[in-house]
């Protein structure tokens, strides 16, 4: 794989070189320390060097961007073939401002 395409923000950035599940668990980590800087690529052609603060509850996304020479998938594939993905619970809803209220109050 030649390269990952990042969502943060509302921008993209991207990573090359790198595997997804290498991606994704330097991500976990990070969010599971409560906070880290990943390193990414800003802009197309000359690319510059961006960081992006990772903590629980960021919202994320990696997207595999495959190299003409990968054969074509499915158009429909899953994600992960294992669901037990490490990681937050698909449950967890990010950070209580009051953690004595009931969420369902």
């Amino acid at each position: 794989m030649g390269r990952i395409d990042i969502s943060y923000g509302g921008q993209w950035y991207s990573v090359a070189n790198r595997t997804l599940d290498d991606v994704h668990r330097e991500i976990q980590e990070g969010a599971r320390d409560g906070q880290h800087w990943l390193a990414v690529n800003d802009g197309v052609g000359s690319a510059s060097p961006a960081y992006l603060f990772i903590t629980p509850g960021v919202p994320i996304a990696l997207i595999p961007v495959p190299e003409p020479r990968d054969p074509p998938t499915e158009a429909v594939a899953a994600a992960y073939d294992d669901f037990e993905v490490d990681g937050f619970s698909p449950k967890w809803r990010g950070p209580t401002i009051h953690p004595e209220r009931s969420p369902h109050s």
